[in-house]
């Protein structure tokens, strides 16, 4: 059913296998178990770029997250509404919610994939996914430190002694992985609760999710250590570490961008303001029978007290100027301009 994510991460393995098997050898303990963190490895290389837009949504969501309570209060009954204007303020800041959670849900396939497949590897099987019959006695044989990846904490004596192991070299191996993967997986998340705002801090949705990671989560692999193989810890281990590293670089590097980009704000501001005790400096108007620019022509205005000097300048080329005559069309000779005709009142 899920052979679309089995043959997958059973080649991922296989190749990783092959690279540390030609140094190692192809049944060593360590040549398995290094395909197993390097198969973590290739995963999260593979999503780091989402990794970095999912930081950069959260920091995006922290920025409006006061006018989302804003819009929670003015819509507190309505959930409907609440939900689109929340997807409208999202669309306009340009957030997606669902990419912040896409590293997350891409694990999961993997972490269910890579389970399957180390468990379908038992004494006596044949092929499995992507691996031949070599490949799974290769498996099955080889040792770290005594113990088979395969094998678990309370795993039952007769399938322990199908591998050849002793359940004590299980737990000298399994406690030590479980107990750092579960303080790996709680600092982990301690580092990427400190980078939240007060605001998100203070939701009590945030509040109860930073509990679960912080301590449930971590009691949560320490408790299922029990229950899972050795490479199944080994797996989680690297991941946490993958993640504790990739958290530290990427924070560094966006926190590295946004000091810049104030910087520049600051200089940008500094540079248009004005010097102390200097005056603004108004836009120089232009001087009086200026051609306009881009060889545009200047229409004639008129002022409260008549037409400007280039109207006037302009009706000195008409013909009526050139007769001397200045009269105006419309008006009657002789009569002033000052009354209009008809105004003279009647006794």
């Amino acid at each position: 059913m899920l052979n679309f994510i089995y043959y997958p991460v059973s080649f991922i393995l296989w190749c990783w296998h092959w690279v540390f098997g030609k140094v190692f050898g192809e049944a060593s303990g360590f040549a398995w178990a290094l395909a197993v963190i390097f198969l973590v490895f290739t995963l999260r290389a593979i999503l780091f770029k989402p990794f970095v837009g999912q930081v950069r949504s959260m920091r995006r969501m922290q920025e409006f997250a006061p006018e989302m309570q804003k819009i929670k209060k003015k819509y507190p009954n309505d959930r409907q509404r609440q939900a689109q204007e929340m997807q409208k303020l999202q669309s306009e800041h340009g957030v997606n919610p669902l990419g912040g959670c896409l590293p997350m849900l891409v694990q999961i396939p993997v972490f269910i994939g890579l389970f399957h497949v180390l468990r379908s590897f038992k004494p006596g099987w044949g092929e499995v996914y992507f691996f031949d019959k070599q490949g799974v006695d290769s498996f099955v044989n080889a040792k770290l430190f005594g113990t088979n990846l395969s094998t678990f904490i309370t795993m039952p004596s007769d399938q322990l002694a199908q591998f050849g192991t002793e359940r004590l070299n299980v737990i000298l191996l399994s406690v030590p992985l479980m107990i750092v993967a579960s303080i790996a997986t709680h600092f982990t998340a301690r580092h990427s609760v400190a980078r939240q705002n007060q605001a998100a801090l203070d939701n009590p949705q945030t509040a109860i999710m930073n509990k679960l990671t912080l301590w449930i989560f971590p009691l949560g692999v320490l408790a299922g250590g029990f229950f899972f193989p050795v490479a199944i810890l080994l797996y989680w281990l690297s991941n946490n570490a993958w993640t504790l590293g990739q958290q530290h670089f990427v924070y560094k590097r966006i926190d590295a961008e946004e000091e810049e980009k104030k910087a520049t704000v600051v200089e940008t501001r500094q540079a248009l303001a004005p010097k102390p005790g200097a005056k603004p400096v108004n836009p120089k108007k232009p001087a009086p029978g200026a051609k306009p620019a881009n060889g545009a022509k200047r229409m004639p205005t008129a002022g409260p007290s008549g037409p400007s000097k280039s109207a006037a300048a302009s009706s000195s080329d008409s013909p009526a100027a050139t007769n001397g005559n200045t009269e105006i069309p419309g008006l009657t000779p002789g009569r002033s301009t000052s009354k209009k005709p008809g105004s003279k009142k009647r006794r």
